[in-house]
Formats: structure tokens, sequence, C-alpha cells
């Protein structure tokens, strides 16, 4: 059996000598290694050992002289930013000159390599064991606050700290053993419920995408952001005093956080909206419709009252003079440039909202109107409370009281619906009264007859005066426009609004909408009530205006959608051609890509290849690896801004000669 060669015994390690050496002593070495600034500053360091005392020695080298004597002074090659530190305090007078620092001595080896070596050999704290040593002091009494100051940092970084160590033990651990990076340990974050971050970190074990915006994502995909128009409409502070929590993402812009009880902020929605309800119950309306938002169209086929407009009290006049004053003073002097300054144009937006403060005044209603109409109530996306009143339903419309006179009248002068067509039927051996009965209104089968005659003789008169003829069809347009019920137009022409039965998301507060409802409320306004009065209000009216309602009028008759059941190629093929002829911008109207509207309804084959035509293969190649959801969520993200629309919302920039070309429009559709 052979034998292991024994080691020999190795010399037993001498520690360095440590001695309190007097501050007038020590002198810094040129051989410090250290000569860029890093870390915590020379003030902050100084401030730090005010407050704990000095916490670690200085290394110093005895100073010899030209015979190799010591001379009683002390470079220090190792410790130079503490050596700084304690010279600045004894500058401030804060510390005396003669102090005694504790040193350890070196004699062997050089004073470069001792620099080198503690500054290479020390070992940086984990982020993590940083993280804990704050909630250690939180734990022992410590508020933020005083952590912040004791360390030198802003206290919304002890906040961080503190959040990040509220994470569930077990992705900390699995931090710490650099299973997992900073920035998705800040994701995880987001919520304190550790069940939930463990389980979507296990849902993440096998799959491709592990970046911090998809945890984030998917930790707060079921609680409602803070930019929904439910939380604007009750208020953070409501819901919080109603015991709601809300996420709070410290690490990135997180506009508010997300509240984690939807249900809770759905109630509070419904008793506010209720509370509004019976205010206007209070004020006599006959029926209240409440939602979060309605469809668009929804008012269709109703008529509404236009009512009242309070007007302007004195004061408020000589108010919204003043403001009017001050605002066409900064429009003259600025104008619109771009180098207006930052209060001017802060001033500027105060005085827009004051002024547009006096347009939206209160309309008062006639009680007898009140009780036969109703209101709609819903929330508009900007959070405010949404109030649509004064619109009367068919079946409440007051019925018209004839008279014995106007029933004579009638007999004498009205038309039946058939002489409009004029198919008069030609019967022979007429009967002609032989005695004078005295007078009597006419026979209906003569007043048909003499009316023919006078129809063809209008039609004729009228086709010689585009004038009358123009105001006649915007008289007719009108009536079917804004008097539902109205049937006071000679005219037998039938105009129709499209109602849309399949409802696109956000139809109802787009631009478009938005714009033609403002439009069609102003006519509304400027028009009689009385049906009766609108031929001489129209009469009265300059070309300008006729030309701008008519328009109007003749815009909501437009039908451009596609829809299985209606696809008429010369209709499709005269949707390209207006649309051409008037520049439709689809972007400028407000239409993107989203979720909701379009790219969670195509397949994930039509998203890259939206994303590819849009932002390039890169952008595409960066999403192509992920599930529809997701593909569908990154891509509206990516293609924001990008002004990239579907072939069916796209308008030719030339059109042939033959018109009816619908195959891009359906093909586009499908």
């Amino acid at each position: 059996m052979t034998k292991t060669a024994s080691r020999p015994s190795a010399a037993k390690i001498t520690l360095s000598a440590s001695q309190d050496i007097p501050f007038t002593k020590l002198v810094l070495s040129q051989a410090n290694v250290r000569h860029v600034n890093a870390g915590v500053s020379i003030e902050q360091l100084a401030e730090d050992i005010a407050l704990r005392t000095l916490l670690q020695s200085l290394t110093v080298r005895p100073i010899l002289d030209t015979d190799g004597v010591e001379t009683g002074m002390y470079e220090v090659p190792v410790g130079g930013r503490r050596y700084r530190a304690l010279e600045l305090l004894i500058k401030q007078k804060r510390l005396a000159k003669t102090t005694l620092v504790p040193c350890v001595i070196r004699t062997d080896g050089l004073a470069a390599e001792d620099s080198l070596a503690e500054n290479v050999q020390r070992a940086p704290l984990h982020p993590l064991d940083q993280f804990r040593a704050f909630q250690t002091l939180q734990e022992s009494g410590l508020g933020e606050e005083d952590i912040a100051a004791r360390f030198f940092v802003n206290p919304s970084v002890v906040k961080q700290r503190l959040r990040l160590v509220s994470v569930s033990t077990k992705l900390l651990d699995i931090y710490a053993e650099d299973g997992m990076t900073l920035e998705q340990l800040m994701a995880f974050s987001v919520t304190t419920n550790h069940d939930r971050q463990e389980q979507v970190w296990d849902g993440l074990a096998h799959a491709f995408n592990k970046e911090p915006y998809y945890i984030r994502r998917l930790l707060t995909e079921e609680a409602v952001h803070a930019s929904d128009k439910r939380a604007l409409f009750i208020g953070l502070d409501v819901y919080v005093a109603a015991g709601g929590a809300i996420m709070r993402d410290l690490f990135q812009n997180d506009e508010g956080g997300w509240l984690q009880d939807p249900v809770l902020l759905d109630r509070l929605v419904v008793e506010t909206i209720n509370a509004e309800v019976e205010t206007l119950r209070a004020q006599g309306w006959k029926w209240i419709e409440t939602a979060l938002d309605f469809p668009y169209g929804h008012t269709q086929g109703l008529r509404r009252l236009t009512g009242v407009v309070s007007p302007l009290t004195e004061e408020e006049q000589a108010s919204q003079d003043a403001l009017q004053t001050e605002y066409n003073l900064i429009e003259e002097n600025y104008g619109g440039s771009e180098d207006m300054p930052e209060d001017i144009a802060q001033r500027l937006a105060e005085l827009e909202a004051a002024l547009a403060a006096f347009e939206d005044r209160p309309v008062t209603y006639d009680p007898a109107d009140i009780i036969r109409a109703g209101a709609f109530v819903s929330i508009d996306p900007a959070g405010v409370l949404r109030i649509e009143r004064g619109f009367v339903r068919p079946d409440d419309e007051p019925v018209a009281q004839v008279t014995e006179t106007d029933q004579e009248a009638y007999s004498s002068t009205a038309e039946p619906a058939a002489a409009a067509a004029i198919t008069v039927p030609q019967v022979t051996g007429a009967v002609i009264p032989d005695e004078d009965e005295g007078l009597k209104p006419l026979p209906d089968r003569l007043v048909t007859e003499l009316t023919v005659h006078r129809t063809l003789a209008l039609r004729d008169a009228l086709a010689g005066d585009p004038d009358t003829a123009f105001l006649a069809v915007l008289h007719n347009f009108c009536l079917k426009t804004f008097y539902h019920y109205a049937d006071q137009s000679c005219l037998e022409i039938d105009i129709k609004s499209v109602a849309f039965i399949t409802q696109a998301p956000g139809l109802a507060d787009s631009i478009s909408a938005k714009a033609i409802d403002a439009r069609h409320q102003n006519w509304q306004r400027q028009l009689p009530e009385n049906p009766a009065q609108l031929w001489d209000m129209l009469t009265g009216f300059d070309s300008d205006s006729k030309v701008t309602l008519f328009a109007h009028c003749a815009a909501l008759t437009v039908n451009a959608v596609v829809e299985p059941w209606n696809r008429r190629p010369g209709r499709l093929a005269h949707v390209a051609h207006i649309a051409h002829r008037v520049g439709l911008d689809m972007v400028a109207a407000g239409w993107t890509p989203t979720v909701d509207n379009y790219l969670g309804r195509v397949t994930k084959a039509r998203i890259l290849e939206t994303v590819r035509e849009a932002k390039g293969d890169e952008a595409a190649l960066r999403i192509d690896h992920l599930k529809k959801p997701d593909m569908a969520k990154e891509a509206e993200q990516l293609l924001h801004g990008s002004g990239w629309l579907p072939e069916i919302l796209r308008v030719p920039t030339t059109l042939p000669d033959n018109p009816v070309q619908p195959e891009v429009l359906v093909q586009a559709a499908e």
C-alpha cells in the first residue's frame, strides 16, 4: 500500500497591525488606483461618517526619509475617498484635526498593489440584499423619508425598493439565483397578490415571450385601468373611499394605475347614474333610458325638442365680452405662433374653456312637452355624464285636432295620395247633375282631374325655375330629416337614413359621429319648431346656408355599408367615386387599427401582413411567435400613429372610366 505524500505545514498568516493615528499625520497617497469618481459622492460619504462614524479603517504605509527611516507620517493608498470625506468634515469644523483615525499599517508589497486589490476584491452588494436591508430598517421603525435621508436617496427610490422586496418570496429566490432579470421583477411588483404573481411566472415557464410589458399585461388584464371612462366618472378618491384597491406601477408611468375591483366600480357607477336619473324624473320627463353608452343612431326616428336657451345676465354678458376681448388680443399678438410662451398658451386654453362654458347654456322646455318626452343618460369617453334631453317618440306625438273648417278646406282642395302618380282611370258616361242644388263642394272626381292638370303644369314650371326647384327639394329634405311626423311637401321624394344594425366599436364617439350630431343639432336650433313655418324660413336663408343645409340632409342618406345581402355593384362603385371626389381620409376621421375594431377580428397571417406593410419585416418578426390575442395587442401598439388603413377604407387615387368596379371593395370586405 502506497502512502499519500503529506503536505508541508503552511506558515501561519500574520495580519497587519492596526493603530489609531491622528489625522494630521496622514497624507493621501499618489499610488491610489482610483482616479475616476463613481458611486457615492465625497459630500454624501462625509455625511454618512458624521451619522455613523467611520465604519471601515484606512490602510496606510509609513513614509520613509532618504535614509529609509520612518518620519512619523503615513500615506493612504487604500481608503482615499474616506480620507477626503474626513478632510471635508475637518474643513467644516465638524471634526478635530487631531482626531484619531483607525488605520491598518502595511509595510510589505507595493502601495499600488494594495489599492488595486482592495477595489478588485470588493464584491458589490446584490440588489436583493439592499432591498431586504431597507425592509429591515422599515420594520425597525424607520419611515421611508428617514431611510431616504440616511442613505441620501429620493424617497421614491425607497418606495421602489420596498415594493420590490414585497414580491413573492418564491420569485425573489429565483431573482437571487439569476433566474429572473431585475426588469422582470419590477413588472411583477405591479400587484401584491403573491398567488397571481407565481401563477403568471409558472405560466411563462415554457413561453417564448417573458418581456416585462407582457408580464404587466397578464397581471392587470382583469383590472380596470384608471383611464377607463367608468373610473374617470367616479373618481379614484371615491373608489378608494368605498374600499377599492388600486394597483400602481412604481417603475414606469402607469397613468393612474389599475382598479382591482371592477364589481365595486360598476356598483358605484350605477348608484351615481341612478341619483342623476332621480333628479331628471323630478323634472317630469316621461321616460329615461340609461346605459354606459348607447349605439350610434339611437335617437333616429325621434323628434327632439328645441327648448329655449337661457339668456345671459348682464353680469355674464360683461364677463363673456371681457374674456373674448382678451382672447382676441392674444390671437392678434401671437396668431398661433409656435413661439408662444407657455404661460400665454395656458391662458389661451383657459380662455377657450371659459368661453365654451358660456356657449353651453341651460335649456328650458315647455312643461307640456316634457310630459311626453324623455332623456338618454350615459357616460362619454372623458368620463363626463352625458344627458340627452327632449326626445319624443312617434307614439307620444300629440294627435292633430282637425276642425270642421279644416275638413271643408280639405274636401275642396286636398289631393288624394293617388293623385301624385297621376293615375286617373278613363271612365265614360260620367254622371253630371241636372239640377242646380246650390253651392256644394266639388265632386272628388272633378277635384282629382283638375289637380292632375295643375300637377303637370307645376312640374313644367318648376323645371324652368332651378332655384325654386332646389328650395322645394331642400324643404322636403328638411321635413324628412328634422320633422319625422310632418307631411307638408308636395314632392314625392323619400329619403332614408341608414340605421346601422351592426354597431362598430367606438362608433358613437368617433370624430365623424360627433361632427354630424353637432351639425344636426345646430341646424335643428335654427329651424322653426312648427314645420308649417319651414318654407318661409328657408326662403329667407342666404345661398350659402341653403347649400350647406342641403348637403347635410343629403349626406345623412349615404349608405356605404357592405353587407352580405346588400352588395349592389353600382352602389359600391358610386361610394368609391364620391369618396374620391370629397377626398375622404379615414385617418383624419380618427380611425386607427385596434384589437376591438380590426386586429382581434382577423387571422394571424393578416395581422402580420398588416404590421409588415406598415412597419416593415423586422417589426413583424418581433411578434410572429405570439399567440393571436397577444399578437393583436402588440400589433395595436406597433401600428399606433402609422396611418395604416385596410383596403376597404382606402380611397383609390385614380378611378377607371367604367364606374362599376366594386370587386376591390367586396374582396376587401371578405
